[in-house]
C-alpha cells in the first residue's frame, strides 16, 4: 500500500518544499526500510503567488548546506481533489491549517490535516515560521525543524504500520 503526503505552505517555495524535500531523504535513508519506500510525498502552497517557481534560492542553500541535499519540485496550488488524492496534509501553520480547511466546508477531511510541528520531539515550536522576509537564521530553524518534524512522522506512521 502506498502512503500519500502533502505538505502545505502558503506559497510553496520555502517550507513545503523542504519539507518534502526532507522527508524523501529521510525515505531514501531507509532504503531497508519497506514501508519507507511506500510513502510518496508532494507539496503546495494555499496562495497562488509563486505557481511554476522552483524553491526558494535561500532555503535551497540552507538544505544542501546542512544536509547536503537539492531541493527539487515547482510551485503549485493546493486543489480540492487534494483531499482525496492524499492521505495525510500537513500544513507548517495555523494559518496554512485554516485556509485548507476553509476548502472543506462540511468537515469531510478534517482528521486528515494536521500541523506539521505535531510530529516534533525535539522542538516546541507549534508551527514552522515562514522564513521568507527574514534572514539566514529563519532558514537554519526552518531546516532544523522539519528534519525534527520529518523523523517524527516517519515514526508516527511506522507506528501505524504495525497496528
Amino acid at each position: 500500500m502506498t502512503y500519500k503526503l502533502l505538505f502545505v505552505c502558503l506559497g510553496n517555495i520555502c517550507r513545503s518544499p523542504a519539507a518534502e524535500n526532507i522527508m524523501e531523504h529521510l525515505i531514501e535513508q531507509a532504503l531497508s526500510d519497506r514501508f519507507a519506500k511506500s510513502i510518496v510525498c508532494d507539496s503546495a502552497g494555499t496562495s497562488s503567488y509563486h505557481i511554476g517557481s522552483s524553491p526558494d534560492r535561500r532555503m535551497s542553500a540552507t538544505a544542501a548546506k546542512k544536509l547536503g541535499i537539492k531541493l527539487h519540485g515547482r510551485a503549485r496550488q493546493f486543489q480540492k481533489s487534494d483531499f482525496q488524492d492524499f492521505d495525510l496534509i500537513l500544513a507548517m501553520d495555523q494559518d496554512n491549517y485554516q485556509d485548507i480547511l476553509l476548502l472543506d466546508p462540511t468537515g469531510q477531511y478534517k482528521k486528515k490535516v494536521r500541523l506539521m510541528c505535531e510530529f516534533c520531539s525535539k522542538h516546541t515550536l507549534k508551527e514552522v515560521p515562514d522564513p521568507y522576509y527574514g534572514g539566514s537564521e529563519g532558514f537554519n530553524q526552518v531546516i532544523d525543524l522539519l528534519v525534527d518534524a520529518c523523523e517524527g512522522l516517519l515514526t508516527s506512521l511506522r507506528s501505524l504500520e504495525e497496528c
